[in-house]
């Protein structure tokens, strides 16, 4: 399995606040499945004049000497879409996962659809793929809106945890499934719990095998190459299926 967005980066962000906590995440992942993993710390389109934090650079050579065996690391950001994408920002590739052409971006919470649309076009009319983080995150996303925003060649990247969430984020990350919206799975780790391998059981155990290799596996594979992507078939996760999905996630309830 491939995850492409963690905040494993020690003491740069909200997440992993040291090289040991990132070590310890970083070895269960690689004992679950993990074989690449991207780092994608928060960064803000509107410092992208200023480069990549020295910051950023310094965490990275302290996390070098320990990466675990049995994974790979790859460097990009989540790209808050704070101002309109800059154009000298697709020159520089070490925003971007991999280095490929996929730049994973958020935006705002209170975003409005024809604003993510704009935004997400002016990223694509760079010569870049956007792949929107947690998409279900926002309240306007709907399988219709989110048509739209993959027409103008954006791609989406559905949260792990949140998918089997009961309610709200949950169901509309769901719905993206079963309209076949969603492109990759990832944990959106923070030096915590949330790991990739517990979506991709479960989601297997319930049937959508074909969908948890694609998500988890097969176009991760392709962004980190730069390819196209995989049209993943919609997949519904009725409620009965929720319930159980929760009983494997989380046996102890």
């Amino acid at each position: 399995m491939i995850d492409l967005h963690s905040h494993l980066l020690p003491g740069v962000d909200d997440g992993s606040r040291s090289v040991e906590q990132s070590v310890t995440v970083l070895q269960k992942m690689a004992q679950r499945g993990v074989t690449e993993l991207c780092l994608t710390p928060h960064f803000e389109a509107s410092r992208i004049g200023r480069g990549i934090p020295v910051a950023h650079d310094e965490a990275w050579e302290r996390l070098k000497p320990a990466i675990p065996e049995g994974i790979k690391l790859h460097r990009g950001v989540e790209l808050m879409l704070d101002r309109p994408f800059p154009v000298e920002g697709a020159d520089q590739a070490e925003l971007r996962l991999g280095k490929s052409r996929y730049l994973l971006v958020e935006f705002p919470n209170s975003i409005a659809p024809p604003a993510a649309l704009n935004a997400l076009s002016q990223v694509a009319q760079c010569g870049l793929v956007p792949l929107l983080a947690h998409p279900e995150r926002y309240t306007c996303c709907t399988p219709e809106v989110v048509a739209r925003w993959k027409a103008a060649g954006a791609r989406m990247q559905l949260d792990a945890r949140t998918l089997f969430q009961p309610r709200t984020r949950g169901d509309r990350a769901r719905a993206l499934l079963a309209a076949g919206l969603g492109d990759i799975l990832a944990g959106d780790n923070h030096g915590d719990s949330r790991l990739l391998p517990d979506a991709f059981l479960a989601l297997s155990e319930l049937g959508g095998h074909e969908q948890a290799d694609l998500l988890a596996r097969g176009n991760p594979t392709a962004i980190l190459a730069g390819g196209d992507l995989t049209p993943v078939p919609p997949f519904t996760i009725k409620q009965p299926l929720l319930v159980r999905l929760r009983q494997l996630l989380n046996p102890e309830e």
